[in-house]
């Protein structure tokens, strides 16, 4: 799985594959071709797009909401580190900010 970044802002959606790797190089001082998957929205919340680079170009997912809204995390930080389970529960419109699991323990032994 690569890194996944969620970027909070709203962004143009005009913008293609190039565009949004220009956001990444750009505003967020990250190299698009290191293979993070880097997930954007519209200004209606109803759009995602997904841009990552893969071997020899860039990989855009795009999926569109027919009625409703994508429940994006707000937040200071202008990009977000996201789980593979948390994108998929992006995808599925749940709010990745409220989704917890159970904390992760670890022990050295059980003795």
């Amino acid at each position: 799985m690569p890194e996944i970044y969620l970027y909070r802002q709203p962004v143009d959606f005009r913008k293609a594959a190039l565009g949004r790797a220009a956001i990444v190089e750009q505003e967020q001082g990250r190299n698009p071709f290191d293979g993070a998957l880097y997930a954007f929205t519209n200004r209606r919340y109803n759009n995602i797009k997904c841009v990552f680079w893969e071997d020899n170009g860039f990989v855009l997912y795009y999926k569109a909401l027919a009625e409703e809204k994508f429940r994006w995390s707000k937040g200071d930080e202008a990009i977000m580190s996201l789980t593979g389970q948390q994108i998929n529960w992006l995808l599925d419109s749940y709010d990745v900010s409220r989704m917890k699991g159970h904390k992760k323990l670890h022990y050295e032994s059980v003795l």
